[in-house]
């Protein structure tokens, strides 16, 4: 059984102070999960500012030791490998490349051309790796997420199904709003076993679904809404998204 974190906010006043900030809490809980447990996990996330906020811990990894680190994704578009649109590609140019991760530790969601051509057998079987982890570590230790204007994280969209799923840790998701419209996702049950969630989140045009989880909205209507860790929920938001706390 899991219990929630009371949500905590940091603004910053611009997006570079915050992704910034984030690669610094990054580096940091996964630096005190390693000298508290021996090894450390994290669910990155992709999109413009996810991607920079890795590019800065690649710049500033600090005394991390990536060979004890296991890698997950939030979520992943179903797309051939090396299709640009893969986030696993665009976290690896971003940091993975370029640090001393073992192999073995970083866990990808199955591609389109690959051994899982359907979406739903790919689904269960990064479900599998997932559940295989928590079951030997009981949590991630971190789990990032960015969010959509629509107050979307992961590939957990305003009423669609996989907000609702309650047992699966991981769903494919095949009416996707955004392009591409098949991805695979993790679901709240996997978020809700992290220990710390942190939502990173830029830009004016998100600052009304901001304020819309701040004001007790239903997660079917704000997904991150429901986003929480079982030690701390942390929103780091520059001032744009910011704007509607006040």
């Amino acid at each position: 059984m899991t219990t929630s974190s009371e949500a905590t906010v940091d603004v910053h006043p611009d997006g570079d102070a915050l992704t910034s900030a984030a690669a610094r809490l990054f580096v940091d809980v996964l630096t005190a999960a390693q000298a508290a447990r021996g090894s450390a996990s994290v669910v990155v996330t992709g999109g413009g500012t996810g991607i920079t906020l890795l590019e800065k811990v690649r710049d500033n990894p600090g005394d991390l030791d990536w060979s004890k680190v296991d890698v997950f994704w939030g979520d992943e578009r179903f797309v051939p490998a090396g299709d640009p649109e893969r986030n696993e590609l665009q976290a690896h140019r971003a940091l993975l490349d370029h640090v001393a991760v073992d192999p073995a530790r970083i866990h990808t969601v199955a591609t389109s051309d690959g051994e899982y051509p359907d979406p739903v057998e790919a689904a269960a079987e990064y479900a599998t790796a997932v559940r295989a982890h928590l079951s030997a570590h009981g949590s991630f230790d971190l789990h990032l997420l960015g969010m959509g204007p629509d107050g979307h994280i992961n590939s957990l969209f305003p009423h669609a199904a996989a907000v609702d799923e309650e047992h699966e840790l991981a769903v494919a998701v095949t009416d996707s709003p955004k392009p591409p419209p098949v991805r695979v996702t993790l679901t709240f049950p996997a978020i809700h076993r992290s220990r710390h969630v942190v939502l990173v989140v830029s830009g004016g045009g998100k600052a009304e679904a901001v304020a819309s989880a701040f004001k007790g909205a239903a997660r079917t209507e704000i997904p991150a809404a429901g986003a929480h860790g079982t030690e701390s929920t942390t929103w780091l938001l520059d001032a744009d998204a910011a704007a509607g706390l006040h």
